[in-house]
C-alpha cells in the first residue's frame, strides 16, 4: 500500500485571535488576528499562502455571527493568491475543511493551506438566550427539521440529550459520572490563559444548576464566544526549516456508514463518531493505547462520552465508569482529556480547540497544563449524524 496521503501533510503553524464574551468585534477582524499569527508562527510570509479553507463558509450555517467570514471575504483582505480553496458545511464535522486541506496539499494542489475557524455567537446573541438551529418553532423549516422542530426539539441540546437518557437507562450510567467530563474541563481552563471560564466548579454546582434537556444541565453545555483559530498546513518536507517542530498527521477518521440522521440511527447508544473512530484505525499502526492526550468534542458534554467508547477507550457503555471521580482523565491520569478547559470551559470554538490544543501539546507548549511525554493526540470534532476525526503526532 502507498503511504496515506496524511503522511505527506504536517501542521507547520497555528494561531489564536482574542477570545472571550461579547468582544463586539467583527468576524473578519478576529479571522485575520488569528491567520496572521497562524502564518507568523509556521515562519511564512502571507504571499506564501496559496490555500485557503474553513467550515462552514458563509452560506453554510445562518448568520455570520456562526459561519464566520468566507472565503473569499479573507482572501481579499490578506490578498492571497490561491491555487486551491475551499468552504462547505457538509462532511466529516467541523474537521472536513482540514482533510480537505491536507488532501490539496498530497495532491500538490497547494504547498501552504491556511484555515480557519471563526465564530461570534456570544455578540451575536446579544442581550437574549441561545436559540437552536430550529428557531423557536414558530418560523416554517423544512429538511430534516421539519421531523424535530414540531414536536419541541428546537435544540442539539435536545437531540443529544435523548442519546445521553438512553445511554443512562441501557447502561445505568449516573449524572455524577457524565459531571466529570464539565469538572474536568474546568480545572484544566483554570491553568489556561485563554479560557472563558476558570473558576473552581464542584460537584454541588452542577447537580444544582439549572436543567436544560433533561439529563443535560446548564454545565453540560458549551458556551458561545467569539474567536477565532487558525492553522497552516504544509507539505512535509518544509518541516526540517520551520521555527516551531512540526506536527505530523498520521491518519483521519472520515467514514460515515449509517443513515446521516439525529432521530433514525440505527444503534441510538452510539453516534457518527463510531464509524469515523472505526475508520482512524484502519489507518494506522497506533492503537487507542497509544495515545496520550485527547481532545474530544464537548459541544454536550455526552459527546465526549461517545467519543470515549467510539475510540476504545473504553468499551461500549463503558464510559461512565471510565470517567468515575475523574481519576483516569486528569492531566496526571490515564488519559488526559480537554486539556485546554474543552469547549465547556475554554469556549465554543466547534471543534477547532481540540485541534488547537492537540498541536500545542506535542508542542510542548502548554505550559501549567502541559501532559508530561506526550507524542500522540487524538482530536474528534462533532456529533449526532456527523463526525471526523484526526490522530497527530510529534
Amino acid at each position: 500500500m502507498e503511504q496515506p496521503f496524511e503522511r505527506r501533510v504536517i501542521v507547520s503553524g497555528i494561531g489564536e485571535s482574542q477570545i472571550g464574551r461579547r468582544l463586539h468585534r467583527t468576524p473578519l477582524d478576529l479571522t485575520l488576528e488569528a491567520s496572521l499569527a497562524a502564518i507568523s508562527d509556521a515562519g511564512l510570509t502571507v504571499a506564501d499562502i496559496d490555500g485557503l479553507a474553513t467550515y462552514p463558509g458563509s452560506l453554510g450555517m445562518g448568520s455570520e455571527a456562526a459561519t464566520g467570514p468566507g472565503t473569499p471575504a479573507v482572501q481579499d483582505a490578506l490578498r492571497l493568491n490561491l491555487s486551491w480553496h475551499t468552504a462547505t458545511s457538509e462532511g466529516p464535522a467541523q474537521v472536513a475543511a482540514v482533510v480537505s486541506a491536507c488532501l490539496a496539499v498530497a495532491a500538490g494542489l497547494a504547498r501552504h493551506v491556511l484555515i480557519y475557524r471563526t465564530v461570534t455567537e456570544s455578540s451575536g446573541q446579544g442581550d437574549g438566550g441561545r436559540k437552536g438551529l430550529g428557531g423557536d418553532g414558530s418560523a416554517q423549516v423544512e429538511g430534516w427539521l421539519q421531523y424535530l422542530v414540531p414536536f419541541g426539539a428546537h435544540s442539539a441540546a435536545n437531540w443529544v440529550a435523548q442519546y445521553a437518557q438512553r445511554h443512562f437507562h441501557e447502561f445505568g450510567t449516573t449524572r455524577e459520572q457524565l459531571a466529570q467530563v464539565a469538572l474536568t474541563g474546568r480545572r484544566n481552563a483554570a491553568l489556561n490563559p485563554s479560557a472563558v471560564y476558570r473558576t473552581p466548579l464542584t460537584i454541588d454546582d452542577y447537580i444544582t444548576s439549572r436543567m436544560i434537556s433533561t439529563p443535560l444541565c446548564l454545565y453540560d453545555c458549551d458556551v458561545p464566544v467569539d474567536g477565532s483559530l487558525a492553522f497552516v498546513v504544509s507539505h512535509v518536507d518544509v518541516a526540517p526549516d520551520l521555527p516551531k517542530p512540526a506536527v505530523r498527521i498520521n491518519a483521519v477518521g472520515t467514514a460515515q456508514r449509517g443513515r446521516p440522521s439525529w432521530d433514525q440511527w440505527s444503534d441510538l447508544v452510539t453516534m457518527a463518531g463510531r464509524d469515523a473512530a472505526a475508520h482512524l484505525w484502519t489507518r494506522t499502526d497506533l492503537r487507542p493505547s497509544d495515545v496520550d492526550v485527547a481532545q474530544l468534542y464537548d459541544g454536550f458534554s455526552f459527546l465526549t462520552l461517545m467519543w470515549l467508547e467510539a475510540l476504545g477507550f473504553c468499551g461500549r457503555g463503558e464510559s461512565g465508569p471510565f470517567l468515575e471521580g475523574g481519576h483516569r482523565i486528569a492531566l496526571d491520569g490515564q488519559l488526559p482529556l480537554n486539556t485546554s478547559g474543552g469547549q465547556l470551559s475554554a469556549g465554543r470554538l466547534h471543534g477547532y480547540l481540540q485541534l488547537h490544543e492537540a498541536v500545542v501539546q506535542l508542542r510542548g507548549d502548554a505550559g501549567a497544563r502541559q501532559v508530561a511525554g506526550a507524542e500522540v493526540a487524538v482530536a474528534a470534532s462533532g456529533g449526532g449524524p456527523l463526525a471526523g476525526v484526526l490522530l497527530l503526532t510529534k
